[in-house]
């Protein structure tokens, strides 16, 4: 008599992570908080208080705060204030320390320059910054179009001069993105939003958790299982540029149709069993290669900042 075998049922359904898995699983240190940093850091933002400062302008909200455009009063200079609130919870109040610890720590022309960190007694914490006149590159997408290939190339020149310096010690940003690249009217552009940064201890730290904006994460962030065999944390910084130059050039993200808001299930199928984006027809082949170059799915294959700095598309007179 013949056997009949039951045919088994295959569950193909992608699980929605857990809220709890959405923030950082191994939430790192606060900065030191010794007699000696609390010292370092009234002396180094001495210069400028509360007082000094007036709010011309709201410039944005979000993640437990505002950004504030504000005057120095004495010198007439303007900075940028970033205000996270005394109520916020504490993964908010996290970030904007690890922001203003980093920010200590950093000097680069291509970095956000932060000229003071002050804590009120109401318990808001703020950072003052330089102002970018431009806003963010998605803002300039929004008000003014399209990138051609020249501008392109001058951000990303600027984008890896400020990468290849933070990876050169050992920090990676993990939220590159347009919205947290700041622009000013010379096209000057300079990396901001620390928040859900990592300072590795080592160079080939592990770095999964699932922190920034999931869109522009690299497939080892989605699936450390599949692609973090070689795992290489700065290059997931080097993919999300990848993605971050496609958008400026085609006015939309680049794993979706124009119009279409992604949900995690659907960027996590598109960027973890599906291939790489392409540009349209019409990009010069330097700017293919360039792309490609940064969105390599085997994070061992991309190159490094250091590396892209002299790809042949970084060449192309921004004047044109």
């Amino acid at each position: 008599m013949a056997l009949v075998r039951e045919r088994r049922q295959l569950n193909l359904s992608l699980p929605l992570p857990e809220p709890t898995e959405r923030r950082p699983r191994f939430p790192l240190p606060l900065p030191p908080t010794s007699t000696s940093a609390t010292a370092s850091t009234t002396t180094s933002t001495s210069a400028i208080s509360s007082s000094d400062l007036e709010k011309l302008q709201v410039l944005g909200h979000g993640n437990g705060g505002t950004v504030y455009k504000v005057r120095h009063k004495r010198t007439s200079a303007i900075y940028a204030l970033k205000v996270v609130h005394g109520d916020s919870d504490s993964t908010t109040r996290r970030q904007v320390l690890r922001e203003m610890e980093i920010l200590r720590r950093t000097d680069s022309a291509n970095i956000v320059q932060c000229h003071g960190c002050l804590e009120k007694p109401s318990g808001d914490i703020a950072i003052v910054m330089e102002y970018m006149d431009l806003g963010t590159l998605d803002s300039l997408l929004k008000s003014s179009g399209t990138f051609s290939e020249a501008k392109l190339a001058l951000v990303a020149r600027q984008v890896l001069n400020g990468l290849s310096y933070l990876h050169a010690h050992k920090i990676i940003h993990r939220d590159i993105k347009p919205s947290n690249l700041l622009v000013n009217k010379n096209m000057e552009v300079k990396i901001a939003d620390f928040g859900v940064s990592k300072i590795m201890c080592r160079t080939l730290d592990a770095c999964t958790s699932y922190v920034g904006t999931c869109a522009y994460m690299s497939p080892e962030r989605f699936d450390p299982d599949t692609y973090g065999g070689n795992y290489n944390g700065y290059a997931s910084d080097i993919w999300s540029l990848g993605l971050t130059l496609m958008e400026l050039y085609m006015g939309h993200f680049p794993f979706l149709p124009a119009g279409q808001r992604p949900d995690w299930a659907t960027l996590m199928c598109a960027i973890c069993f599906g291939e790489p984006p392409s540009l349209p027809d019409g990009a010069s082949n330097e700017f293919r290669s360039f792309v490609e170059c940064c969105l390599q799915k085997e994070s061992s294959k991309r190159w490094t900042a250091e590396k892209l700095l002299s790809h042949p598309f970084l060449s192309r007179d921004p004047e044109t």
